[in-house]
């Protein structure tokens, strides 16, 4: 079923900014040009008030109007005045209205439409009325004799259409910045909503309002921890299960590493604290550029404790294998013999061998009270044996009941005896591997040596270290960290052979 796509937030905010800055032009324009109109009028009205003072102030105007014929001398020159000064009328009239002058001489003699009781009482008369010539703002004075007394009125306007037609004039001053202004505040919107568009990809308010719904439903319900880090490798993100791994301070030095790597990973497993986590990283790029990182975490602890414990068992278990196959070889000896009548011969072949295999087993068992430690270390007899690596369990070793957990000095045992029949694999005879378990001054010391090449990188502990071309490094990882949740420490030295000689101690607390 198709969805109906509703508005993007840009297009919404484009459409509403240009809505909001066309008002806002809008309402600045008829601001400016009502502002531009009053200040017209007030000039148009500064105007005819200083003629019409003008005219009425002219000694030729108060002897016209004590003539016989006022309109004969007064008509010519209220028109040249007119010209000059480009208003719509002068008009020169008695004090009961009656016209001297006028634009239209048709006019001259009838009554004047207007105010003039203010003029008449000898001030000033301004008003924007309706006369002969139409609308316009129009100004009335006195005409007064030499003794004050008011003979006359005069009068000047202009029409309001000359007014408009002057602020008409004017129109490109005021329509080409408003245009202008329309046109940068468009583009900066067009501009604004293209970048929001980009940035939300055309998603309307309700996908995403959704998105964030089943971002959240997502982050919340997945059973993989998820950090999200920006370019600057400074986290961002962390769903509940990321925090359940990885905890609430501070990152764990391997998890800030790989995030700032920035390079992606799959399936790499990295120790962080006293956990195996499975990461996978993906970098995330936007037109070209690195805009940060996605790292996802699998809890695989106790999946890798089983683990290692199977490889023990499975190792053991070819070990007992060959040791089944040299000991039916061996039976098979002894009883040829006995059927050739060599009966001493294959009583002391018999002895001898039983005497070699329970020779380790009596010294192991003995000095170690750990069952599960006990059994580790014969296995890894075997397989050593298997390897041609002999296994040497130190005389000195002794370890009674203890409180530190026995899986712990499995994997710490397990993996340095590990990790040193490895060196010694593809070195020259004798290869041998020395394990030392003892308890003392309120700690167990686990001390393993071999005749291989040595140790010298730092790295040794670090996770991903390995001496193999295509291994991933947690068996000394996995030591380090049992060390450090005991609070113990790790030497690394030269044994007098040449090879390494690793020292774990780690505190027994009551």
């Amino acid at each position: 079923m198709p969805l109906t796509r509703s508005w993007s937030i840009a297009g919404r905010l484009f459409v509403l900014q240009v809505l909001v800055v066309t008002a806002l032009v809008a309402i600045g324009t008829t601001g400016a040009v009502l502002l531009a109109r009053d200040d017209a009028e007030q000039a148009a009205i500064g105007q005819v008030e200083g003629i019409a003072q003008a005219v009425a102030n002219n000694p030729m105007v108060v002897d016209a109007v004590r003539g016989t014929d006022p309109s004969k001398v007064l008509q010519p020159y209220t028109e040249s005045v007119r010209d000059a000064t480009r208003t719509d009328f002068i008009v020169v009239m008695a004090t009961d209205r009656t016209r001297f002058t006028h634009t239209r001489p048709d006019l001259i003699g009838q009554r004047f439409i207007g105010t003039i009781q203010g003029a008449l009482d000898g001030g000033t008369v301004i008003e924007t009325s309706v006369g002969t010539l139409g609308e316009s703002v129009r100004t009335v004075v006195p005409v007064r004799d030499g003794d004050g007394v008011v003979i006359a009125l005069v009068s000047v306007g202009i029409t309001t259409e000359a007014i408009n037609q002057k602020l008409l004039a004017r129109t490109p001053a005021v329509a080409v910045p408003t245009a202008l202004a329309l046109l940068l505040a468009a583009a900066g919107s067009w501009l604004l909503s293209r970048r929001l568009r980009r940035q939300t990809h055309g998603l309307g308010p309700a996908e995403m309002t959704r998105m964030y719904e089943y971002h959240d439903a997502v982050l919340h319900s997945v059973r993989e921890g998820l950090v999200v880090a920006d370019r600057a490798g400074t986290v961002t993100l962390v769903n509940d299960e990321g925090r359940r791994l990885l905890g609430d301070g501070e990152l764990p030095p391997e998890i800030s590493d790989l995030l700032a790597a920035k390079t992606a990973v799959e399936d790499e497993p990295v120790p962080a604290g006293d956990r195996i986590l499975v990461a996978n990283q993906r970098v995330i790029r936007s037109e070209g550029q690195t805009v940060g990182t996605v790292l996802t975490l699998r809890d695989h602890t106790e999946l890798r404790a089983l683990t290692g414990e199977l490889d023990s068992v499975r190792g053991l278990t070819e070990a007992l294998r060959s040791q089944a196959h040299e000991a039916a070889n061996r039976l098979h000896t002894v009883l040829t013999m006995v059927e050739l009548g060599r009966t001493e011969e294959a009583v002391r072949l018999a002895t001898a061998e039983l005497e070699v295999a329970q020779q380790l087993t009596d010294q192991v068992v003995g000095a170690l009270s750990e069952p599960a430690l006990a059994a580790l270390l014969l296995g890894k007899s075997a397989q050593a044996a298997e390897r041609g690596v002999q296994l040497v369990v130190d005389d000195a070793s002794r370890l009674g009941r203890t409180p530190l957990p026995g899986r712990d000095l499995l994997t710490v045992v397990g993996n340095l005896v590990d990790n040193a029949l490895e060196a010694v694999a593809g070195t020259e005879p004798p290869r041998e591997v020395t394990v030392l378990v003892v308890e003392s001054d309120g700690e167990v010391l686990v001390r393993v040596g071999d005749t291989g090449p040595g140790l010298a990188s730092p790295e040794a502990f670090q996770r991903g270290w390995s001496t193999k071309a295509a291994g991933r490094g947690l068996g000394l990882a996995l030591v380090r960290q049992v060390v450090d949740r005991h609070g113990g420490g790790i030497e690394v030295a030269t044994a007098a052979g040449g090879g390494a000689l690793i020292s774990v101690r780690l505190p027994v607390r009551p």
